[in-house]
């Protein structure tokens, strides 16, 4: 699970760079790329945070994705100090909060497509989860990791059952699952 937070400069200094941001879905891979470069060298500060595959399976996925979001918000480094940020207010993709946040904050639903600090987020967030997945291809070959990104394809539930479960996967997902009892 990847996380990451942004803060940009107020909307009327907005470089054109960054004029394109918008939910990382809605984006080509190149789009996501060009504006992952654009917000780390143009955002006043940025995080970048995981929750392993050891904490998703002990926690559950979200409560996984709400440690992830509270570890993005204190890896805030300035872009030209290096040096950690401290948000005066936080805006949170979703429903929920995390608990351990350094100050106020509000949940946006769907909030990758109505702020730019979000969707800058969920873009440097999905560009670095792209990146670990190659690795991932690389290292465990006939996955198709490098194509899926993580999601239960039919090509990748197939590979778990031919070339079994990697210490990559989560042990409590379902068909990982039912492949370590059969294997027991």
């Amino acid at each position: 699970m990847v996380a990451a937070a942004v803060v940009l400069p107020p909307c009327s200094t907005l470089p054109d760079t960054l004029l394109g941001l918008d939910d990382s879905k809605r984006l080509t891979p190149g789009q996501r790329t060009s504006l992952a470069e654009a917000i780390q060298r143009e955002s006043l500060a940025c995080g970048i945070a995981l929750a392993d595959v050891t904490e998703i399976d002990r926690l559950n996925i979200r409560r996984a994705t709400l440690l992830a979001m509270s570890r993005a918000v204190k890896a805030l480094r300035s872009t030209t100090l290096a040096t950690p940020v401290s948000p005066a207010f936080i805006l949170i993709d979703g429903r929920d909060l995390p608990e351990e946040l350094p100050c106020p904050a509000r949940a946006v639903i769907h909030g990758d497509q109505i702020s730019a600090s979000i969707a800058a987020a969920s873009i440097l967030a999905k560009t670095h989860r792209d990146r670990i997945m190659l690795e991932l291809a690389s290292r465990y070959p006939g996955y198709g990791w490098e194509r899926n990104a993580g999601y239960p394809t039919g090509e990748h539930l197939r590979a778990l059952a031919t070339l079994g479960v990697t210490p990559e996967h989560r042990r409590t997902y379902g068909p990982v699952a039912r492949i370590i009892a059969e294997a027991s």
